[in-house]
């Protein structure tokens, strides 16, 4: 599976997806300018010890990495999506985005991907979401659950 961060700020949301990744055999995707350095301690920090295991790739921008995956399928993973995270089938080469905890993915990706996007649901009555490497955690898990948890025991 492929885990997709667009200009993600918070390096602990980072370094808890990195070691997520880790964890599930995927690989992490970062796009555009990121709230932190890469080399930032808080970063390493929620990586602990698996960061030299993580395998990942930075894209100055969206684009770049859909002209580089173009023949892979991409879900986006929104509070406005009408269709939940569940309704999909999943294959092992997706790729998973999601956007910045502040903002969420860019206008422009959602009205364009619009029938790619998907969302967790949740109660409707509070103005905020799951925490972003909540979110990854469960929409990757559902994934994995669905091809049987390929190379996990």
């Amino acid at each position: 599976m492929h885990i997709v961060l667009i200009e993600p700020e918070i390096p602990q949301n980072t370094g808890n997806i990195s070691r997520t990744c880790v964890m599930t055999g995927s690989t992490l995707h970062l796009v555009g300018e990121l709230g932190f350095s890469i080399e930032d301690r808080y970063l390493r920090r929620a990586g602990l010890d698996y960061w030299p295991y993580l395998t990942f790739y930075r894209y100055p921008d969206f684009d770049s990495l859909l002209q580089k995956h173009r023949e892979h399928r991409f879900y986006f993973f929104t509070t406005k999506a009408k269709k939940s995270y569940t309704e999909i089938s999943y294959t092992n080469n997706d790729f998973l985005v999601f956007g910045k905890e502040t903002a969420g993915l860019p206008p422009q990706i959602l009205q364009k991907w619009q029938d790619n996007c998907l969302r967790i649901p949740m109660v409707d009555n509070i103005p905020r979401s799951l925490n972003l490497s909540n979110a990854v955690a469960v929409v990757l898990y559902e994934a994995l659950r669905q091809k049987g948890f390929p190379g996990m025991k």
